[in-house]
Formats: C-alpha cells, structure tokens, sequence
C-alpha cells in the first residue's frame, strides 16, 4: 500500500511538472486544431502562421546580452540594437506552436535552437520594463518544454530562474522605490509568475501572489483610478499597469483556480474596479487628454523627441485597450462585444489562443 501511495505521489509530482499553464495544454491544442479546421478565419490566420514559420526554419536567432528599452528614446542605439532582436520573441512562439500543431521537430529544434542562443547570451539586469518583453519566449518554451532534451532544458531553466531571481532581488524593487510600487512592479510580478508556472517553481508562484495582493492594494485605488495614472496622468500608464496584472491573474486562475481578477483588498480595490473605470474612456463616452499633468520628466522627453502620442494634451485612442480587453474577457464576457468592435474585423492566432483558454475556464 505504501508503494502504491509513493507512486501515485511521484505520479502526480510528474503530472505537474508537464502542466502547461502558461501556453496551451494538450487538450486545448485539440480544440485549437478544430478551430483551424472549422473557422475559415482561423484557417486563413493558421495559413500565415505556417508561412511565417517556415521562413524562420531558415533564419538565425539574434539574441542580445541585455534587453535595453527603459528610459531610452526612440533612436537610442541601444534602443535600436534591442528593435533588431526582439522578433525572435514572435518567432519562438509562432515555431513552438506549429510544432505542438503538426508533430514535425523541424520546428521543435529550431525553436529550441533559438531559446538556447538567448539562454547562452542574455543575462537580466533585473529591469522588468526590459524583462517584459520576454513574455512570448516564456510561453513557447511552456509549449514545448516536455520535449525539450535535458542538456537543452538546464540552460533554459537556468536562464530563465536567473531572470525572476534577477526581478526578485532587483534594487528596484526595493521599499522606498517609486519602481517597488507602480507599473514596474506589474511587469515584475507578471514575469516571475510566468516563469514560476512555466518551471512549476512553488517558490516564485508563490511569492508572485503574495506581492500580486499587495500591489492590488498599493497600486489600484477603490474608486478603479491607480497611482500610474495619477502620477502621469495618462490612461495610457493605467493600461501598461493593468495589462500584466491581468495575464498574470490569468495564469494564476489557471494554475490555482484562484481569481485575482475580483479579489478586493482591503483598501477596496480590486482589477475589475481599474477595469471598468476605464470603460467609458474606450466606449468614447468619456475623453481624456494624455500627460497634461504629467509629474514624470520621461514623458517630456518622449514629447520632445516627437514620438507619436507622447505629446501633453493628445487624446486618447481607445485601440490602445484591444490587449487589455483581450485579457479581461477571460474573467468578463460582457466586454466581448467592445472587443470585437474595436478590432473591426482584425485578427490573430494569439486571439484563438485567448478564446481557448476562454473556453477552459476552471
């Protein structure tokens, strides 16, 4: 009997590690197939995809040491330098699902081939406005981490728990930090946590909802206004803010069933209320001059380098919100209808993942 226990418990413990919780699981990549095979949209969206994708079997993964994207303006060099490597991100992606869609390692190896380049190369300062962008090369190795040979696999996982601790202990996240509390802590949290489901790390899972609670309570005012937009007075920030709290409140409910999305803290805030604040702002019914008041300096240097939408008193562009609503109708269907609106007839693959995991809610 104990044998049996200690089997089902190694069973089990093996079943967690194969989870995929961050990308899409073997049963919703079924239901994906179908997709691809009943909706001509789907199909039409599927046949770039493998266009896309086969071009990329030929191509050469461009990583870089250090992602640089914070506080640089457009046509830095260093700014620049990251522009021309940040693709491999998409491409990873888009290789590691062909590859789960078709069974043909011609696309498992080269997606492998690219993760292991970044592995080797880029290193996290512990900046998550860089870290972010590491978002679609998590997911592609959740996609394919169960086929991924174990020489491989250790240097990706070692990269990849190098970048949450690198978060983790970032000097920016220090208290007193401006950075401990605003929509870096965000794109922090939503970081660690994909690479704590993506590793079945308990220790990153379980400090990211720790701090996802009281970032709620920090950050999100119970009115659904939050510190980024009164610091730049820009729905803009409000988005950027919310956007990582809700993939991350995403994969949490996947991963735990737990829903960040209504949880209130105690100082009664919560997503849902910052969500539907801005609901009038992306319907039209409200309208907002982005940077008026802007207490940031960075947000007078973009304005006066030019950079389109930056300037104090532009309006702002409802589109702006198709990846937060992209989000949001994970936890609320009811804003489908506004998402639709605004994507007039535009779609993507990543917009069939959404309505997957939609459609496997706990």
């Amino acid at each position: 009997m104990r044998k049996f226990v200690l089997t089902m418990l190694i069973f089990s413990s093996w079943l967690s590690v194969k989870a995929q919780i961050v990308s899409l699981n073997k049963e919703e990549l079924s239901t994906l197939k179908a997709e691809i095979t009943n909706n001509p949209q789907a199909k039409k969206i599927y046949a770039s995809l493998q266009k896309s994708t086969t071009i990329y079997l030929n191509q050469k993964p461009n990583p870089i040491d250090t992602i640089r994207t914070e506080g640089l303006l457009k046509g830095d060099p260093k700014k620049d330098k990251t522009k021309l490597a940040l693709p491999d991100m998409n491409k990873m992606f888009a290789l590691a699902l062909q590859y789960r869609l078709t069974n043909d390692r011609n696309y498992l190896n080269k997606c492998i081939s690219f993760l292991s380049a970044w592995a080797k190369i880029n290193h996290s300062s512990g900046d998550p406005i860089d870290d972010t962008n590491l978002d679609k090369a998590i997911e592609a190795y959740d996609l394919i981490k169960n086929d991924i040979p174990l020489a491989d696999k250790k240097n990706i996982d070692d990269w990849l728990s190098e970048t949450a601790k690198a978060e983790i202990n970032s000097k920016r996240m220090k208290p007193g930090k401006a950075t401990a509390i605003n929509n870096w802590n965000a794109h922090r949290l939503k970081v660690v946590g994909e690479i704590g489901y993506a590793l079945n790390n308990r220790e990153f899972i379980d400090w990211t909802i720790d701090h996802l609670k009281s970032h709620i309570n920090i950050n999100l005012y119970a009115d659904g206004s939050s510190l980024d937009f009164k610091q730049r007075d820009a729905l803009h920030y409000h988005l950027y803010d919310l956007e990582p709290m809700l993939k991350l409140a995403i994969i949490i409910n996947r991963g735990e069933g737990t829903n960040f999305y209504t949880y209130q803290s105690p100082n009664g805030s919560s997503i849902k209320k910052s969500v539907d604040w801005l609901i009038p702002y992306i319907t039209g019914e409200k309208k907002h001059e982005e940077y008026v008041n802007t207490t940031v300096k960075f947000d007078h240097d973009r304005a006066m380098n030019h950079e389109p939408g930056f300037a104090a008193g532009t309006l702002f562009e409802p589109k702006l919100a198709i990846p937060l609503l992209k989000s949001v109708v994970y936890f609320d269907p009811k804003y489908q209808t506004l998402l639709y609106q605004l994507l007039d007839g535009q779609s993507d693959i990543n917009l069939f993942v959404n309505k997957i995991k939609i459609e496997n809610i706990k």
